[in-house]
């Protein structure tokens, strides 16, 4: 069996309703799939983390690497390809590209063995999990404290146990949305926030101070990725668990913040730290280091899958009778084809996710969907 093809299909929608993190502004949602073909008609699917055409085109560029080679050899496809970038970059796009062809490829040695990826990881440790919502952008035109508070009132009418804000849009109105939050909510709602790196480290550790009375599980992305040594003080000056990681890419970026105690809890994320094959040394060397892990997911139902294989086969750390287990990051914004991709979409019931059973990711795409919300020039 031999890789014969390698394509890319970029999907798009336009958002009636811009919403914005305080890094970004989103108008349309658009994320791309990587489809890898061999000889013999198997077929495996992935994803990439971050924006759409760059990643198309790195994933390009790695398909002379990749064809005729064979797709059962993950841990040596992976280590040609990142050497292949080694000395333009060992993090951002051309780790993202790499992400999205790996998922593909342990789809397909998980069809191929007919088992899910899971199994080929070790072993299933959990059957389902439980998810939080993440929503709670800034939404033009309305008032962000009432949309937060209704919103995040919603999801625990859904069943949802936790759920997770943005901030980074000053600390005052922060604080206000967050309190707004609480009280919707009630005490027994776990609430965390997100950062997405739009404070200084002032700002953060006024924020976190601040907002430890609102019991907040951890604070997100609180400064820039590249501010170790910010990260390293706020988790010194302020009482709130702080979490980070997804934008680190692979064990090599890891290992710095790892090292010098910067956060409480890890984020990889599969399709943007080196897929299936460097995400299981991330979570090494977290478990080395006494760091909790939480994937992050941002994508469509192939990167859900993939993160859920993913934390089926995840470790408890420490082992015990009553784990702390990992709980799954459930984008809740509006995105049409974020399930319609997939034959049958994964969805929670009661803020719960069962872990697909079918072998390699354990879901099937629909081509029409991808043809509906295939990207055009507009």
């Amino acid at each position: 069996m031999k890789i014969a093809e390698v394509r890319t299909h970029l999907l798009d929608y336009r958002l009636p309703t811009p919403f914005e993190s305080a890094s970004m502004r989103f108008d349309r949602r658009a994320h791309v799939l990587v489809e890898i073909i061999c000889d013999n008609g198997l077929t495996g699917w992935g994803e990439c983390l971050g924006p759409a055409r760059p990643n198309a085109a790195v994933v390009a560029a790695y398909r002379n690497w990749l064809i005729g080679e064979n797709p059962l050899e993950t841990e040596k496809i992976w280590a040609r390809l990142y050497n292949a970038l080694r000395d333009q970059g060992q993090r951002g796009l051309s780790v993202t590209a790499l992400s999205g062809i790996d998922i593909a490829l342990w789809d397909i040695k998980g069809k191929f063995f007919n088992a899910p990826i899971s199994i080929l990881l070790g072993g299933r440790f959990r059957d389902r999990v439980k998810a939080y919502a993440t929503g709670s952008f800034k939404r033009d035109g309305v008032d962000r404290i009432a949309d937060n508070a209704e919103e995040v009132a919603r999801y625990k009418a859904e069943g949802f146990h936790a759920a997770k804000i943005k901030i980074g849009f000053g600390v005052r109105e922060d604080l206000q949305v967050i309190r707004a939050v609480r009280e919707a909510v009630g005490p027994e709602m776990r609430l965390m926030v997100d950062a997405n790196h739009g404070y200084d480290a002032l700002e953060a550790v006024r924020f976190g101070q601040a907002a430890a009375e609102l019991d907040i599980d951890w604070f997100e992305e609180p400064v820039v990725p590249e501010q170790i040594g910010a990260y390293c003080d706020v988790r010194a000056r302020q009482p709130i668990p702080v979490a980070g990681g997804e934008t680190w890419h692979g064990r090599f970026a890891m290992k710095d913040p790892l090292e010098r105690r910067a956060i409480d809890i890890l984020q990889p994320d599969l399709a943007g730290t080196g897929g299936f094959t460097e995400a299981r040394r991330v979570v090494d060397l977290a478990a080395l280091h006494g760091v909790r892990v939480v994937p992050h997911v941002w994508g469509t139902v192939v990167h859900i899958a993939a993160a859920l294989q993913f934390m089926a086969a995840m470790a408890p750390s420490p082992v015990r009778v009553d784990p702390v287990e990992p709980i799954l990051e459930f984008d809740r914004t509006e995105n049409p084809f974020r399930q319609a991709v997939a034959t049958r979409p994964i969805e929670h019931r009661n803020g719960i996710v069962t872990i697909p059973e079918g072998p390699g990711l354990g879901i099937d795409i629909d081509r029409a969907a991808l043809s509906e919300f295939r990207m055009r020039e507009d």
